[in-house]
């Protein structure tokens, strides 16, 4: 088989396990186990919780000990043991570790996927850089046909979901031990756990320009998984009220919602023009304002007259997510030393996906639990309107519009 077709299948199949559970697992932890607000956002949590130290941890297996490909493989059937298990368990002290778990094994194969395709587009004597992105975009459109198939066989408010993922979760692990091997280095220099972990970046925070944007980095992180929780449940709850019963956005919420999976994925050609017209710090600002809209317009839309607004709370989501995650990655390339760029771009991962997540998503079910719909929706775009207007006042950046192009891709 055509190599390119092969890292094609295994990007699919990589981010399909993920869809398949990410967005609907919230509606059926509260619409079907009568789960609270706190308790659904401590299993989104769980994603801020093994991005602190998993990926770092299994890298270093994969670097020094057992092939990439592999460790993708075990990696994959592990977390789909504990997936399989969960989607048995309906008490939240039962359900709560196995996902914990699951993940745990799940969010280090992110990068592991990466490393196993650049590995093999080199072998094949293709270019990464050219061979890589049309390679790695059928990720997502892997994601938007796993939402569509729970959404359409109606498996959002049920256990089946997870053994989708499940399912797929074993193709691909036993998929990964027939892809290209991966060196390892049992010879690797030894280093201390500083260093190995790729922590001696944190001494950027000495730097206030550094320090800053970390910072708020993580505070707009803070924001990355309150749809991913609530907002199917949030769209599914108006199928309670007779006058919306029967309407697409009621039947078909993750259907609806895959609108942002693909405006995320238009919106990635849009930010080299914005980059290099107006800089980092107005790109992340447009970022914020899109986090603000994004939140604004869930709590007033609704899927009968108001839907129109559901739809553009989803098209702004791409700005939202892509805007701050890819340029903000981009910012970290320029801005640090040769020397700790990989380690700073953990730093950037570790602050947004690790510690924002995190406390992001328990502090959004304190506040769902506290202050219910829409309301809460209004107090998530209140506190993105306030992180802009922040980050707008203290980041101090000067742009230079021929400094974009000298970014390493």
């Amino acid at each position: 088989m055509n190599m390119k077709l092969r890292l094609i299948i295994m990007n699919f199949l990589q981010y399909a396990i993920w869809g398949a559970w990410l967005i609907s697992l919230g509606a059926y932890l509260g619409g079907s186990l009568n789960f609270s607000g706190g308790q659904i956002g401590s299993f989104f949590a769980t994603m801020g919780i093994a991005s602190l130290f998993m990926p770092a941890l299994v890298g270093i297996v994969a670097d020094r000990w057992i092939p990439a490909q592999k460790v993708l493989g075990i990696c994959h059937l592990i977390a789909a043991a504990f997936m399989i298990a969960a989607a048995f368990q309906t008490t939240y002290d039962t359900l709560y570790p196995l996902i914990l778990c699951s993940v745990m094994f799940y969010m280090p194969t992110i990068a592991l996927s990466n490393s196993v395709a650049f590995n093999a587009i080199t072998k094949s004597g293709m270019d990464p850089v050219k061979d890589f992105p049309p390679i790695r975009v059928f990720g997502t459109i892997g994601f938007i046909c796993a939402m569509w198939v729970i959404d359409l066989l109606q498996l959002g408010l049920t256990s089946n979901q997870m053994f989708i993922s499940a399912g797929l979760g074993i193709v691909l692990g036993l998929y990964a031990f027939t892809m290209p091997k991966c060196s390892v280095n049992k010879n690797v220099e030894k280093k201390n756990w500083v260093d190995t972990l790729g922590l001696r970046a944190f001494a950027l925070f000495k730097q206030k320009k550094m320090a800053i944007f970390f910072i708020f980095s993580m505070m707009l992180g803070m924001s990355l998984q309150i749809t991913n929780a609530f907002a199917d449940g949030y769209i599914r709850s108006f199928g309670e009220n007779p006058i919306y019963q029967g309407t697409f956005g009621v039947d078909h919420s993750v259907m609806l919602i895959s609108l942002s999976q693909i405006s995320e994925t238009l919106c990635i050609l849009l930010i080299p023009f914005f980059l290099k017209r107006f800089g980092i710090k107005k790109v992340m600002i447009i970022s914020m304002i899109a986090w603000v809209l994004r939140f604004a317009l869930l709590g007033a839309g609704n899927p009968g007259a108001g839907v129109w607004m559901f739809v553009l709370s989803m098209i702004v989501y791409g700005v939202a997510f892509d805007f701050f995650n890819i340029s903000g990655s981009l910012f970290v390339e320029k801005e640090t030393d040769e020397s700790i760029r990989s380690s700073a771009q953990g730093v950037f991962m570790i602050m947004t996906n690790g510690f924002g997540a995190f406390i992001g998503s328990y502090a959004a079910g304190a506040i769902v639990d506290t202050y219910a719909w829409p309301n809460s929706w209004y107090i998530f775009a209140a506190y993105s309107l306030v992180v802009a207007i922040t980050f707008a006042l203290v980041f101090k950046y000067k742009h230079d519009p021929n400094a974009i192009g000298e970014i390493k891709h």
